[in-house]
């Protein structure tokens, strides 16, 4: 969930220090530039999830329709309130973020183009939000880059009312994410089409944009297609028929469900530079695994459901008490609040009832064998509890189709996954009790001191230590870096010796320790923080660097001695 910065200090340096090097870049690494360009099948991924939403909304209220021709308006009733609650919920927080982005109070923004502008004429370094309203007030004639909100006359303010009137219209008709979907790919295109610097401008406007998107879908997904998905299973399964209605609306909020856990992470990898992106083999892969896997047990849930009607509601209730509490106390760290923290816990809650989600930086995998297991065990008491109690009208044939299509569906959403994670993971296969890497390894990244490798590779320092030779402590002796040289991994290709990070160009230092994956970055949850990015993105004569606070230097990290 998106949130206000809490006055966390940002600043604006031509300079790098050497105990800290900066870890992440607003603008695609050397290493990575052809993979952050926007591409073909970028525009085609933004088309087709454009496609199943509108396949998943549209199918549901016709299938309303259809129950309310049909006369059966208890199904009409609940199919209806399935998609207009969770619409209306999401189009109230997409115009909270429209507003708080559109707003004209930009201090921020104002002050941090005039400090741009001011330190190229006088030669100053320095922004900080917290006092940006002393530094900027003398100097926005100087600047020149951006007029305040009360300059432009009634052009601007005519154009800023009718941005208001549109996007009004646009949430009271329930297309915001319809609009986002196609303002990232119009950014998108416009920085294909652009050179730098208006390039990289787009398309981090676009990146921005992806992630508000990611973040909506995979809400309104879970609080919309998911219920409404186990709602019709069960109404099929009550009147022991399909009708085509019922089928297109289930399949297109699977699909609706599975697209959106995949897109979801693909947009946040995406928007690390910290990893590796997730390729669309890998997507495609991960949309399979969560499609047979929410299919079994949302059919689980259904079977259950048509039976037990008050047992199925406390289940699910006290599952997700469960899940929620469970990812309390594994202490995650996605909002900018501890408020916002909570809801966004008891959000993820709520994905837990029907699959996994990952919210924790490191070793999954002890945690999603817990999670599997325990899934396991509740879709086979739950289909065996509707076997055992069904309706003595069932047949025995359609009973055992049932418990088949559970645990078939199960079954290769768990071989999908172990696809995934041995083949196509973007850290490399798994082997053994860890990732090993065949892929190259970028000589950027193992360059920089700072840079966070994947979690999997390096977990801790190693128990033995090779002792350095004395001609080789020689050599390293006047050389200030680290204490010892970190080794390439075993499949890794060595990297080039004359590669060395970008350090040229300014450098925006929040004052805010990195979140770790699988969190999005302080830059782009935290909206003041990303407006005032963008306005000293597009202002500097150089795209400018994002540097966290560093917890601690690399020689604190490295502490042992190799000649110990």
């Amino acid at each position: 969930m998106a949130a206000k910065s809490d006055g966390a200090a940002v600043s604006l340096r031509t300079d790098i220090p050497a105990e800290c090097p900066s870890g992440s870049d607003p603008r695609p690494p050397r290493h990575r530039a052809a993979e952050q360009r926007y591409s073909v099948p970028d525009c085609c991924w933004t088309l087709c999830a454009l496609l199943v939403f509108f396949s998943d909304g549209a199918s549901d209220l016709w299938l309303a329709a259809d129950y309310y021709l049909r006369r059966s308006y208890w199904c009409f009733a609940l199919t209806l309130v399935f998609v207009v609650i969770p619409s209306v919920v999401v189009q109230v927080l997409s115009f909270r973020w429209f507003a708080y982005d559109f707003t004209e109070t930009v201090e921020s923004g104002t002050a941090a183009a005039a400090v741009v502008g001011g330190a190229s004429i006088a030669g100053e370094s320095d922004f900080s939000t917290t006092d940006s309203g002393e530094r900027g007030a003398g100097r926005p004639a100087e600047a020149g880059v951006l007029p305040g909100p009360g300059t432009g006359g009634g052009v601007r303010g005519c154009c800023r009312a009718f941005v208001w009137l549109f996007q009004a219209i646009i949430h009271i008709f329930q297309l915001a994410q319809v609009w986002r979907y196609v303002h990232a790919l119009y950014l998108g295109v416009q920085s294909r089409w652009h050179r730098d610097p208006e390039r990289r401008h787009y398309y981090w406007r676009m990146m921005f944009e992806s992630a508000d998107i990611s973040m909506l879908r995979l809400l309104e997904s879970f609080l919309k297609s998911a219920p409404q998905l186990v709602l019709q299973l069960s109404i099929m399964n009550q009147a022991t028929q399909v009708l085509p209605l019922q089928g297109l609306s289930a399949s297109a909020s699977l699909m609706s469900l599975a697209w959106m856990v995949a897109s979801y992470q693909k947009a946040l990898r995406d928007s690390r530079d910290d990893k590796l992106p997730m390729t669309y083999k890998a997507v495609i892969v991960q949309i399979l695994w969560h499609l047979f896997t929410i299919g079994a047990r949302t059919l689980a849930f259904a079977l259950f459901a048509s039976v037990f009607h008050l047992y199925f509601a406390i289940f699910i209730v006290a599952h997700w008490c469960i899940m929620t509490f469970w990812i309390i106390q594994g202490e995650t760290d996605f909002c900018m609040s501890k408020w916002e923290e909570i809801i966004y816990n008891m959000m993820v809650g709520i994905v837990y009832v029907f699959c996994w989600f990952s919210v924790r930086e490191g070793r999954t995998r002890c945690r999603m064998l817990i999670y599997s297991l325990t899934v396991f065990i509740e879709n086979v008491a739950l289909t065996t509890a509707w076997y055992l109690y069904r309706d003595p009208r069932t047949s025995d044939f359609y009973a055992v189709t049932m418990v088949c299509a559970v645990a078939s569906s199960y079954a290769l959403g768990t071989f999908f996954m172990f696809v995934y994670y041995c083949l196509l993971h973007p850290d490399g296969p798994i082997s053994g009790w860890g990732y090993i890497v065949e892929k190259e390894v970028p000589a950027e990244t193992l360059a920089s001191p700072a840079a966070s490798l994947p979690p999997d590779v390096v977990s801790s320092p190693p128990r033995t230590l090779q002792r350095t030779k004395g001609s080789e402590r020689e050599q390293g002796s006047g050389v200030d870096g680290d204490v010892f040289q970190v080794r390439a991994l075993r499949g890794a290709q060595a990297p080039a010796p004359n590669l060395t990070p970008r350090t040229e160009g300014p450098v925006i230092r929040i004052d805010l320790p990195r979140k770790k994956y699988p969190a999005w970055d302080a830059h782009f949850i935290d909206r003041r923080l990303r407006k005032t990015i963008l306005v000293l993105e597009s202002a500097a004569p150089v795209t400018p660097r994002i540097q966290y606070r560093c917890l601690g230097t690399p020689k604190e990290v490295m502490e042992y001695e190799t000649t110990v």
